[in-house]
């Protein structure tokens, strides 16, 4: 409750800094005479930049049940499925959180957490996890995914894309309608906008987009460091973990939905976009931490 009452407070404090700042340049002036309304635009901002993230975040774990192909274990049908259970349980309490779901899906090794809530998450190891790791190394894996719901991760990356969508927005349309200002001196502006301010917006959408991703990306990076080490508290030392990204490194992670992979083992492209370190820093991380 207390992170869902940080992103409603989050979300006010982001509108109200942009019209602080836009009053102070005198921007909500020069916009309110360009036919611009600066409460309906920053309204649109926040409906907008928040209003996908956190519907993102309600439906996260349905929608992770489908796309990944869970099955969640109900009651276990092996002793494998027993050990899971129990080990998730485990971990849970020590970490203070609710009992979250359980489950299995096919595929490479990979494991994720999701869920909108600390006590009513999911968490779910791929079948390629359990047959190329030993039980120390899964279990190690495991505290890393309970790690990322007792951190609140979820909600913590959904408040950093809401700021990131909403500046994003924001500032798109307040150039675009400068940049369309520019292209219509002396035009008559009660047709409103002209094909400047579309093709700005569209144009600083992607790219100011861009930008935002490399950001979020940046800060899931850290909070992986950070379920590495919850994992090693959890177990009460450092090696499992790392012996499990060790393996991990030698083995092909199994790759989860796009709008899973952040809340993977492992995944992620490129240096810039990537939404976790290399294998080798997060070792590193741990053996010097």
């Amino acid at each position: 409750m207390k992170r869902i009452v940080l992103f409603v407070l989050t979300n006010l404090a982001v509108v109200v800094v942009l019209g602080i700042v836009a009053s102070l340049l005198g921007v909500n002036r020069y916009l309110t005479a360009n036919g611009l309304n600066l409460g309906a635009l920053l309204g649109f901002a926040m409906v907008m930049g928040f209003g996908g993230a956190i519907i993102s975040l309600l439906i996260s774990k349905p929608m992770a049940k489908w796309s990944a192909g869970v099955r969640v274990i109900e009651q276990p049908q092996s002793p494998d499925e027993a050990w899971i259970v129990s080990t998730v349980q485990k971990f849970a309490d020590k970490a203070g959180i609710g009992m979250p779901e359980v489950g299995i899906f096919e595929g490479e090794p990979n494991a994720f957490a999701t869920g909108a809530f600390k006590n009513s998450a999911l968490v779910a190891v791929s079948t390629g996890l359990l047959q190329g790791m030993t039980r120390e190394e899964v279990e190690a894996v495991i505290g890393h995914e309970v790690a990322h719901i007792a951190n609140g991760d979820m909600v913590t990356m959904t408040l950093i894309q809401g700021v990131m969508n909403t500046f994003v927005v924001f500032l798109s349309r307040v150039i675009g309608y400068a940049v369309d200002s520019f292209l219509r001196k002396g035009d008559d502006r009660d047709t409103g906008p002209g094909i400047g301010y579309f093709v700005t917006t569209i144009v600083l959408d992607i790219v100011l987009g861009f930008l935002a991703a490399i950001i979020v990306a940046w800060f899931s990076r850290q909070r992986e460091f950070r379920a590495d080490a919850g994992s090693a508290q959890l177990l009460g030392r450092k090696q499992p973990m790392i012996n499990a990204l060790a393996r991990l490194g030698g083995l092909h992670a199994g790759e989860l939905p796009k709008s899973m992979a952040a809340m993977g083992i492992a995944g992620g492209i490129g240096q810039l976009f990537s939404t976790h370190p290399p294998i080798e820093e997060r070792i590193a991380a741990l053996q010097n931490g």
